[in-house]
């Protein structure tokens, strides 16, 4: 069976996953440095130039059970984008949503570590929720588009305000605007034009991410392991 763009993206979360466990067991999960090491997101050194941490530490996870629900969120609603509307889009509007919520969480937790997948899921979701108000969304779609979701990013957003939760809301929000001003204002069906445009998007998307990582090898090397 052929795998498609949210088998890939959930596998190459867990390899990270396992990476850090490999490197520091549990107890990487609580150290910095390792964090650092793997690709999360630091106002300094973004500013000092390594611009790809907003990329890398989409990838990056704090521990088992935020991988587990991360990746479990991915699965289900990736899926539904994926097969809605098309691979190109939906790596596109994953990749912007994650990078949108990132630089929000540059600009207002700059002294912040920051890591997961959440934000860009959050554009996943906010897609879908956008599209449920547009008058030419399939009827098959509006049982998980629109107003359906309202209680599950309700639900979210609050927890992430309550005292001592932990959750970078920032990314969440950021994501979710990028992805629901997408699902509102571009209809599902593909025509030509937008598809090759979606398809170069897409290119880009994927050059991005093994650019930065390469990028995050080569920064590693140089400052962090010698």
């Amino acid at each position: 069976m052929q795998r498609n763009v949210t088998s890939y993206l959930i596998m190459l979360n867990v390899l990270i996953f396992i990476m850090m466990f490999l490197f520091g067991g549990f107890s990487a999960f609580s150290n910095p440095r390792i964090y650092i090491l793997f690709g999360a997101q630091l106002g300094n050194l973004i500013t000092a130039g390594e611009w790809f941490r907003l990329i890398t530490s989409m990838f990056v996870h704090g521990g088992l059970f935020h991988i587990f629900f991360n990746m479990i969120a991915l699965f289900y609603v990736g899926n539904i984008v994926e097969r809605a509307y098309g691979k190109e889009r939906f790596i596109s509007i994953y990749m912007l949503s994650g990078v949108f919520g990132n630089l929000l969480t540059h600009l207002f937790l700059p002294s912040a570590i920051s890591v997961g997948a959440s934000g860009a899921i959050f554009g996943l979701i906010g897609l879908l929720f956008g599209a449920g108000f547009r008058h030419d969304t399939p009827t098959i779609l509006r049982p998980v588009t629109g107003t359906a979701l309202l209680p599950i990013i309700l639900i979210n957003v609050i927890w992430g305000f309550l005292p001592g939760a932990n959750i970078n809301n920032f990314a969440h929000l950021g994501g979710l605007g990028i992805g629901f001003t997408f699902g509102w204002l571009t209809p599902i069906r593909y025509t030509k034009r937008s598809y090759q445009g979606w398809r170069t998007v897409s290119y880009l998307s994927y050059g991005l991410i093994i650019a930065s990582f390469v990028l995050l090898l080569i920064f590693d090397f140089r400052y962090y392991i010698f």
